[in-house]
């Protein structure tokens, strides 16, 4: 029998580590300079709402909820639920606009077990994105769960 295989995740470095003001500010503007190249994706239509995938070199960064009564974003952490029909096109072009609005706030959470920033994302009064950022805030980590659920629905 081989050695075992490696773990998935990694257990998160604790040791030592320093987390830094300057290392979430650069998470900040990182994802202040990625935005405007974030583009909408075909949309995921679930039974009672709908996910609208948001890309970054062909990896998805995150999703947003489209509400199709009101036709705008949900807060994150609050997928609207209903039975609404929704055109794809039309969540995906709103979604894009939105984009277009958007605005990076100028804080970072650190999620001790993926080792990472999440740069939260606005639009308006709602937070709609956390785009997660290294440690040291020099690369953007994909969601890699969501690039795959988008593949699995072939729409990327």
């Amino acid at each position: 029998m081989g050695a075992p295989l490696p773990p998935i995740r990694r257990e998160p470095y604790t040791g030592g580590r320093t987390l830094k003001p300057e290392d979430a500010e650069k998470a900040v503007e990182l994802v202040r300079e990625a935005l405007p190249f974030f583009r909408a994706g075909e949309p995921i239509l679930h039974p009672d709402h709908v996910d609208v995938p948001v890309f970054y070199l062909n990896f998805a960064i995150d999703r947003v909820h489209y509400d199709g009564t009101t036709g705008n974003p949900a807060p994150k952490g609050a997928p609207p639920h209903g039975s609404v029909a929704v055109a794809s096109e039309e969540a995906r072009e709103r979604v894009e606009s939105v984009l277009r609005e958007a605005r990076v706030l100028d804080a970072a959470e650190f999620r001790d077990p993926e080792d990472c920033w999440a740069v939260p994302v606005a639009w308006e009064s709602f937070i709609i994105l956390h785009v997660r950022v290294s440690r040291r805030g020099e690369e953007l980590i994909p969601d890699y769960g969501l690039t795959e659920e988008v593949r699995r629905h072939g729409t990327l």
